[in-house]
């Protein structure tokens, strides 16, 4: 399988990548899956499951199992939201940015957090605390808007409380 668009340094990468031992569990997975149909998003969330994201040499490890180009696989992890490209932070704070949650203010909210902790959504901090994402909606739009962290729901955030909510997860 012939792979484009990196030049020489992308192609001594692929190689590289093809040296890598998976682990044991999902090189199964991904023998049990190689021959059905849909099993690139079967594969990916395996993977994901093991490694929290899907790692660079794994994606060209995976393309080369399955006989894809690369382009086709990150293609999949970058169409689809659920899938990461980054290992998440140790928190995930994901903020709604449904049309209740926006029209709340979600996308101050959003600005505050960035501020608070000098990442972007889709950003992970340096220290490898907290992740940042802005999600469609969390079901609760009673309560906009709505900031989740981890498997916390905190309604009616506001700027003034967000560094109270935050400070919970900083120790």
């Amino acid at each position: 399988m012939k792979q484009c668009c990196g030049g020489a340094v992308d192609e001594f990468r692929f190689y590289e990548a093809q040296k890598i031992e998976l682990p044991a569990s999902l090189q199964e997975f991904i023998d049990q899956w190689k021959d059905k149909p849909g099993n690139l998003i079967m594969i990916l969330h395996r993977v994901q499951e093991e490694y929290g994201y899907v790692p660079r040499q794994i994606a060209m490890k995976v393309a080369k199992e399955l006989d894809q180009p690369l382009a086709k696989i990150y293609g999949v992890i970058t169409f689809y939201h659920l899938f990461r490209l980054t290992k998440a932070g140790k928190h995930t704070i994901k903020v709604c940015i449904g049309t209740a949650c926006y029209l709340k203010g979600a996308d101050m909210i959003i600005e505050e957090i960035q501020e608070l902790l000098g990442i972007h959504v889709g950003e992970t901090t340096d220290d490898g605390r907290f992740s940042l994402e802005g999600v469609r909606c969390l079901g609760c739009c009673g309560l906009a808007p709505v900031v989740m962290i981890d498997n916390d729901v905190y309604g009616e955030v506001d700027k003034a409380n967000l560094a109270d909510i935050l400070g919970k997860y900083s120790e």
